[in-house]
């Protein structure tokens, strides 16, 4: 396993972090089976684990924090907020009133008394950035929070944040967590451009595109993915998009195998090499998918196969724009872009 420092905050992470969104409901596991995880994640090297308070409503930070229980001082725990915890429209979002409330509801949960790295789920336009910053950096001088960051965020929105934290003497946050794969590069043109330019330590998500990097998704075989069962729309190949990240599975499959590598040590060693990232999140259900992973944790790719990638998915290029989290607005709503 190799560690980075996680931006500037000198703290020292694994390059390959585990999420725990399975953990529970969504990933219809057990506490054994997510302690099984953990225990396999902390042995293989990893030190970094990423949970939400809405994962499962709760359960999978309740889950995290039992299976951590009794060695959460070796453990970089990180939970996020900011999306709906009920029907309630103040439980959510990123105002003062919420985000004292939930943080407390996260560590009763968690079983802790901090958490290392606090994050804002996704960017809240009801709220300004002096209200969030504010609230987070009060959380972090009580002691609450060690260090806090945004979840994938527009590249203009990490910089208006950067920005109001300077201007109104707050602290600011360190990190980013969007989402990057070889099939969804579209952050390589602006989001990380400003992390690197503002010294943010980057934790991707979906680095496997939804299980569409697995190696369980191929050219003539029914697609019987957990994720595919949950979300059909996306595997739909009627679907052009879908026909598109189909077509670019089976080529750079033959990258892989020519390479002497699996499908997941390929896609896992494709994000981890940009300079801008610190680790990848990983999400297993089982023990079995998270050895699968593990076996990325060393790889690192020659120029010869990053080229062969750029060849099949071009940089900057999003196979599948419309499930992009990190929109504007107003390339979704028409009378947010006309008068």
């Amino acid at each position: 396993m190799q560690y980075r420092t996680l931006g500037r905050t000198g703290v020292q992470v694994s390059s390959l972090a585990l999420g725990a969104m399975n953990f529970g409901r969504i990933g219809r596991t057990t506490q054994d089976e997510a302690t099984a995880v953990v225990d396999a994640a902390l042995e293989g090297g990893i030190n970094l684990i990423d949970t939400a308070d809405m994962y499962g409503g709760g359960e999978s930070e309740e889950m995290v924090g039992k299976a951590i229980a009794g060695r959460r001082d070796d453990i970089v725990l990180a939970t996020k907020a900011g999306l709906p915890m009920g029907d309630d429209p103040n439980r959510r979002g990123s105002s003062r009133r919420w985000l004292v409330t939930e943080l407390d509801n996260s560590l009763r949960r968690l079983g802790v008394d901090h958490v290392d790295l606090y994050q804002i789920h996704r960017w809240d336009p009801e709220t300004s950035d002096e209200e969030t910053l504010s609230v987070l950096t009060d959380l972090q001088r009580a002691g609450k929070i060690r260090y806090f960051g945004s979840s994938t965020f527009p590249a203009h929105r990490v910089v208006q944040a950067q920005w109001a934290a300077r201007e109104h003497r707050l602290g600011r946050y360190v990190t980013e967590q969007p989402s990057y794969s070889i099939l969804q590069r579209g952050v390589e043109a602006h989001v990380l451009p400003v992390t690197e330019e503002y010294g943010l330590g980057v934790l991707v998500w979906s680095p496997l595109a939804s299980g569409w990097l697995s190696g369980a998704v191929r050219a003539g075989r029914e697609i019987t993915t957990s994720r595919s069962a949950a979300m059909p729309q996306r595997f739909d190949l009627s679907v052009p998009s879908n026909r598109a990240r189909l077509d670019a599975v089976e080529r750079l499959a033959v990258v892989a195998d020519e390479a002497g590598l699996t499908l997941i040590q390929l896609a896992l060693g494709f994000v981890t090499a940009h300079p801008a990232v610190t680790s990848a999140l990983v999400g297993p259900r089982t023990t079995d998918h998270l050895n699968a992973q593990l076996a990325a944790a060393d790889t690192v790719l020659s120029a010869d196969v990053l080229d062969a990638i750029d060849a099949i998915v071009a940089p900057g290029t999003d196979l599948a724009a419309h499930e992009k989290f990190d929109t504007p607005p107003a390339l979704l709503d028409p009378a947010l872009r006309r008068r």
